[in-house]
């Protein structure tokens, strides 16, 4: 078995779902951690229509998704920021029955690939502390903690990785 990865609508079926699935698994662990309880479904289905992914539609951005055995099993995606030369990661996210079958590494690669063709020559991204698979994942492919890019209220690490 082997991943491919190829670039999707951010409002395809498998898209959403992959979506759907990441916010829900990124939001109840903030809310275990902070709160003891899982998020509520109204308040999921508020979040998810809140950050549609329009903007990873080109030419600004794109949504990248791989699949396992033809399964939609992971995403990652990018939009460019101000002049287009610094590109943000976001929703890097492989469902959990397919970690550690190196598609993660695969997926942020390919973000950045598609990212440094779209003209950009940095990327960066938010994470939190709970994420800590993603911040060792982020490590390992090179990206160095830097100083906030954004206001993001729950973001507590700042990532940046020249894309040269």
């Amino acid at each position: 078995m082997s991943w491919t990865v190829a670039p999707e609508p951010h409002d395809s079926p498998d898209a959403l779902a992959l979506w759907r699935a990441y916010y829900t698994e990124v939001s109840d662990r903030w809310y275990l951690l902070h709160e003891g309880r899982r998020t509520d479904p109204r308040e999921l289905e508020r979040e998810i229509a809140a950050v549609p992914g329009t903007d990873l539609a080109p030419p600004r951005g794109r949504l990248l998704v791989g699949r396992y055995a033809a399964e939609a099993a992971g995403s990652a995606g990018f939009r460019l920021l101000g002049d287009g030369s610094t590109a943000e990661l976001t929703r890097v996210f492989v469902r959990g029955h397919r970690r550690g079958t190196g598609g993660a590494v695969l997926l942020v690669r390919a973000a950045e690939e598609a990212a440094r063709a779209a003209g950009a020559v940095r990327m960066v991204l938010d994470t939190r502390g709970d994420l800590v698979e993603a911040r060792a994942l982020y490590a390992r492919l090179g990206y160095a903690e830097t100083a906030p890019h954004n206001a993001e209220p729950t973001a507590d690490h700042w990532f940046a990785k020249a894309l040269g």
